[in-house]
C-alpha cells in the first residue's frame, strides 16, 4: 500500500534558486554579485515582515556557498549537498529558531562547535531565525564569535524586528531589507502557478488573495491552499468572500454610491448587516480606499466612472478613508472605527448632510468665522508650502550629513549606503554622495531610487541624487558609530573592572565577568 501525502503549495513551490525568488530583485542582485566575485561577508542580516523570503534566501545562500561545483550564485541543485540543503538535512547548515532558544546556555552550546571545521561542506552555516528574540547574554555570546569569526563559518540572521538588535551586532552584519511583495506581483505569480498545477480559478478570487496576503507570498499560498479545500478543488470568488469574511466588489460599489449620495441611514443599515455576517471592517475600509484610488485614476485619465464625483471630492474622500484606515489599529473596535469614517465622509463631503461642526480659531476656541471649502483647501496648501520651505533650508543651514540622516525615514540597505557615504556637494537641484568602496556591492538602482525619494521627501522638493564610489579620506557615519560603540564598550568594561562592589562579588563567589553590555545612550 502506497501512502499518498499532499504537500502544501508554500512548501512545494518554495524557491530553490535565486532565479526562482519573486519580488526581492534588489537583494538577489547584491548577493549574486558578492557570490560571483568572491566578495563574501561573514554575517548577513535579512529583515522584513513574515513570509517575504528571509529564511528561503538564507537556505539558497547556504546552497550557493557549499555546492560541490563551487561557490556561485547559481548552485547546480543536483549534487548531494544541494539536495540535502533542499531536504533540510545538510549537516553543516545549522538552523535555529531563536524564539524557542533564547537562553545564553543554548547560544553557547550552539557556538562551541563553530571552531571546528565543517563535516561535509565548504562552510558551516548558522541560520538563526527571529534573532531579535535572543537574550542580552545570548547576544553577547554571539557577538564574541561575530567579532572574530573563523574563516569557515557564515552567519545568516533573519528578523522581523531589527530595531531590537544591539547596535554592536548590527554593525557587524551586512544588512538586507526585504520588501513586502506588491499585489500585482503576487497576482501574476498565483495566475502562473495555478495554471501549471491545473487548478481552476476565477480571476476575482486570486485578486482577493493577492490583497489579503498583504505583501506575504507565503500567506498568499497558504490562503490559496485553504481556498482550494473550501472550494472543493477550485478557486471561486464567492467562496473567498465567505471564507475570509470579506465584502464583494458589488457591495463596495453600493457603499460608494451611498457615500456619494450622502445617505447616512442607509450606510449604517448596511454596516449593521455586514457586522452580522462577521465582516472584516479593516479589510473593507482598505477596499474602499482602493476603490477611491481607482476612481481618482480613471477620472484623471478622462474615463467615464460608475460614480460621478468631482476630482476634489474624490481626493477628499480618499484622504478621509485613508486616515480612518490608519486609525483602525487604535479604535475600541473595528465597526465603530468604520462607522466614524463614514460619518466623516458624509460630514465633510461638499453638498452632503448638514452636520454642524463649529470651527476653532488659532487659540483653540470656537470661532464665529465659518470654515468653507476654500479655507479647507487653503490650509493644507499653506502647510505644504511651509514644510517645503523648511526642508530647503535645512541642508543650507549647516546641518551635518549625520543630522540630515537622523531626520530622514531610512532603514535597511539604503540607510547602510547613506551611513557609509560622505556628502560631497549639494546644490538646489542636486546632491552628490561618495560611497566607501568596501560597500559598493550594496549599491543598485533600486537603492539609489529609494534614497533619492527619501531625500526629496525630506527636502520637500525634487533633487537629483548622484552616488559615486571613491576613496574616502574622512570618517563616515558608520565608522564613527562603530568607534563610539567600541569606546562605550571599553569604558563599560573598565568601569566594572574598577568597581569595588563588583570585584568583591567576583572574589566572594569565585566568579568572572562573562560579558558586559553598555546601557543605552542617554540612560
Amino acid at each position: 500500500m502506497t501512502l499518498m501525502t499532499y504537500q502544501v503549495l508554500a512548501r512545494k513551490l518554495r524557491p530553490s534558486t535565486f532565479s526562482e525568488l519573486v519580488g526581492q530583485d534588489h537583494v538577489v542582485r547584491a548577493l549574486c554579485h558578492g557570490l560571483d566575485h568572491d566578495r563574501l561577508h561573514h554575517a548577513y542580516l535579512f529583515t522584513g515582515t513574515r513570509g517575504v523570503g528571509k529564511t528561503t534566501i538564507g537556505r539558497i545562500l547556504a546552497k550557493s556557498l557549499n555546492c560541490e561545483k563551487g561557490v556561485s550564485s547559481d548552485p547546480c541543485g543536483e549534487c548531494s549537498i544541494c539536495i540535502e540543503v533542499s531536504e533540510n538535512r545538510f549537516i553543516d547548515l545549522i538552523e535555529v529558531d531563536a524564539a524557542s532558544r533564547t537562553r545564553v546556555d543554548d547560544t553557547r552550546e550552539l557556538l562551541e562547535n563553530a571552531q571546528y571545521m565543517p563535516t561535509r561542506g565548504r562552510y558551516k552555516v548558522y541560520l538563526i531565525d527571529e534573532v531579535h528574540m535572543l537574550s542580552a547574554s545570548s547576544f553577547n555570546a554571539l557577538l564574541k564569535t561575530l567579532e572574530e569569526p573563523p574563516d569557515h563559518v557564515k552567519f545568516l540572521l533573519a528578523t522581523t524586528d531589527p530595531k531590537k538588535l544591539p547596535v554592536t551586532v548590527l554593525s557587524r552584519c551586512l544588512q538586507f531589507q526585504l520588501r513586502n511583495i506588491n499585489s500585482e506581483t503576487v497576482l501574476s505569480y498565483l495566475d502562473e502557478i495555478l495554471r501549471k498545477e491545473k487548478i481552476d480559478f476565477e480571476r476575482g478570487a486570486i485578486e482577493l488573495i493577492a490583497r489579503a496576503s498583504q505583501g506575504s507570498m507565503r500567506d498568499a499560498l497558504s490562503i490559496t491552499d485553504q481556498a482550494i479545500s473550501y472550494g472543493q478543488g477550485g478557486l471561486i470568488e464567492k467562496d473567498l468572500v465567505e471564507m475570509l469574511g470579506l465584502v464583494g466588489r458589488d457591495k463596495v460599489e453600493v457603499l460608494l454610491r451611498e457615500i456619494a449620495g450622502g445617505n447616512l441611514e442607509k450606510l449604517l443599515d448596511i454596516t449593521s448587516e455586514l457586522a452580522q455576517q462577521g465582516t472584516d471592517f479593516v479589510s473593507l475600509l482598505g477596499d474602499i480606499v482602493s476603490a477611491f484610488h481607482n476612481l481618482a485614476v480613471d477620472s484623471a485619465l478622462g474615463k467615464k466612472t460608475s460614480i460621478e464625483l468631482g476630482d476634489e471630492v474624490i481626493q477628499l474622500l480618499y484622504q478621509i478613508a485613508l486616515m480612518g484606515y490608519r486609525d483602525m489599529s487604535i479604535v475600541p473596535d473595528s465597526r465603530s472605527g468604520f462607522e466614524m469614517t463614514l460619518l466623516r465622509m458624509i460630514a465633510f463631503k461638499p453638498g452632503g448632510s448638514e452636520v454642524k461642526i463649529p470651527p476653532l480659531n488659532s487659540e483653540g476656541q470656537i470661532s464665529d468665522k465659518p470654515i468653507g471649502q476654500d479655507n479647507l483647501k487653503k490650509s493644507p496648501i499653506e502647510t505644504v508650502t511651509s514644510l517645503s520651505s523648511q526642508g530647503s533650508a535645512l541642508m543650507e543651514s549647516g546641518l551635518s550629513w549625520e543630522e540630515v540622516l537622523d531626520r530622514m525615514s531610512l532603514s535597511g540597505v539604503s540607510l547602510m549606503i547613506a551611513e557609509n557615504s560622505i556628502l560631497q556637494k549639494h546644490t538646489s537641484d542636486m546632491v552628490e554622495l561618495v560611497l566607501d568602496p568596501a560597500h559598493d556591492t550594496l549599491l543598485n538602482d533600486a537603492q539609489k531610487v529609494r534614497l533619492e525619494e527619501a531625500l526629496c521627501s525630506f527636502l520637500g522638493e525634487n533633487v537629483k541624487l548622484n552616488i559615486v564610489v571613491g576613496d574616502i579620506t574622512v570618517e563616515t557615519i558608520a565608522n564613527k558609530r562603530q568607534k563610539d560603540e567600541r569606546k562605550r564598550q571599553e569604558n563599560a568594561e573598565q568601569s566594572l573592572k574598577k568597581d569595588p562592589a563588583v570585584q568583591s562579588l567576583l572574589e566572594t563567589f569565585d566568579g568572572v565577568l562573562d560579558g558586559v553590555t553598555p546601557s543605552p545612550k542617554g540612560d
